[in-house]
């Protein structure tokens, strides 16, 4: 009973802790909107995109890393050694990778700079670190602790972001504050890596790498299935829509992140469940939380349109319903992409994958406009949906082969 209690307790904690890291940001993109014009919020909301895809790597490192703990807790001092010798390397790739990648982004994006993307780069290897510096404290049921790592992180943006924009109101200023702020959450997480530098167990990092990689992968699919639409509307939209169409992913972004505390606090359960009442109770409570949050734009429209910026984006309030759907719908394949990762079903890749084509080839095959963008996201994101839950086991075999 005192553990169950104890368990109750650390989830309550870590909840709040993510509430309050959402609300941060969303806070931090609510300022954007009312300090940047639209088609600078626009080409913000675009970096954003970026900025999600790639902690990508750092979600496949928390998630494995927070696995094995809960799993073995005999070897955790070699686990967390193994995970931050590869958290280091992997962190410095990503970042690399990323601002690099500014030569291709920056005409995409229809960005004045480079800066933008090499920034976003930076940003980010603090943001793989905090990964595995999560993975540690969710293993170790160190709830405090990742409560502190999470609020770091939305008090970092908000700090860093909204500071940064009073100096100087550009999607580039935004990003240097990012990239500072980001360092927050490693200040709360750093007790966590002290003494563990050189406790890898030979062969640990090489099976530690293979599970991480199939991880990131199954995430870096979900990802981009749930990011591509902003990047979409930047290239395909116009400038004025594009900010519009940004203007309502505050909304579908507040739905998909508000729910997203049930995969963290129950993904030990999901690992350790040998039927389908942990998943159950897991979606049930993602799809209702959903469904409270589409009533709600539905029956308080002005709220809804204050939330996402304001009067000058009053055009787009008539569809906000239809971003809450987008995001209360991307918010479930979040927690059965976490499902089947606690489970080691990686063959649900195959799935996101077919999903992110559904979407280019309507997008631009059919050539949709802002209406057309956001009912595609919401109505292959509610298809996958479903798809994946009907489907629980698809990889399991393969996974429990690979060890």
């Amino acid at each position: 009973m005192r553990s169950t209690r104890a368990s109750l307790s650390g989830g309550t904690l870590v909840a709040a802790g993510m509430m309050g890291m959402n609300i941060a940001v969303y806070g931090f993109n609510i300022v954007a909107a009312r300090i940047l014009d639209t088609r600078d919020l626009g080409a913000l909301t675009a970096l954003f995109g970026i900025l999600l895809v790639g902690t990508v790597a750092a979600f496949g490192l928390q998630a494995t890393t927070a696995r094995r703990i809960a799993t073995s807790p005999q070897e955790v001092d070699q686990i967390i050694g193994a995970s931050l010798r590869l958290t280091m390397a992997v962190a410095a790739g990503v970042g690399l990778a990323v601002a690099a990648s500014s030569i291709g982004l920056t005409p995409a994006l229809k960005l004045s700079s480079y800066w933008p993307v090499v920034l976003a780069g930076a940003a980010l290897v603090p943001l793989t670190i905090m990964g595995t510096l999560s993975g540690i404290a969710q293993g170790q049921s160190r709830w405090g602790t990742l409560t502190a790592i999470y609020l770091g992180n939305g008090v970092g943006r908000l700090v860093g972001g909204t500071v940064a924009m009073l100096i100087d109101p550009s999607p580039t200023s935004a990003m240097v504050g990012i990239a500072i702020g980001s360092w927050l959450p490693i200040v709360a997480g750093a007790p966590l890596m002290i003494g563990h530098w050189t406790m890898a167990a030979r062969g640990t990092g090489r099976h530690l790498l293979r599970e991480v990689t199939m991880s990131t992968h199954a995430l870096l699919a979900y990802f981009v299935l749930s990011n591509m639409d902003a990047l979409i509307a930047r290239n395909r939209l116009g400038e004025h829509d594009s900010g519009l169409y940004a203007s309502g992913l505050i909304l579908a972004k507040a739905a998909l992140f508000l729910p997203q505390f049930v995969s963290v606090v129950l993904f030990p359960d999901l690992a350790r469940s040998t039927d389908d009442r942990a998943r159950l109770r897991a979606v049930s409570i993602v799809a209702g939380m959903g469904a409270l949050a589409v009533a709600a734009t539905v029956a308080l429209p002005d709220v809804a349109q204050i939330l996402t910026g304001g009067s000058k984006y009053a055009e787009v309030s008539d569809r906000l319903w239809l971003f809450a759907v987008s995001g209360s719908s991307l918010a479930i394949v979040h927690l059965l992409v976490f499902d089947a990762l606690a489970r080691r079903a990686h063959g649900i890749v195959v799935m996101i994958w077919v999903a992110v084509a559904a979407v280019l080839a309507i997008t631009y095959g059919v050539g949709v406009g802002l209406t057309g963008l956001v009912v595609t996201m919401a109505t292959v994101s509610a298809a996958l949906a479903v798809v994946v839950y009907a489907a629980p086991v698809l990889g399991r075999d393969t996974a429990d082969r690979l060890g």
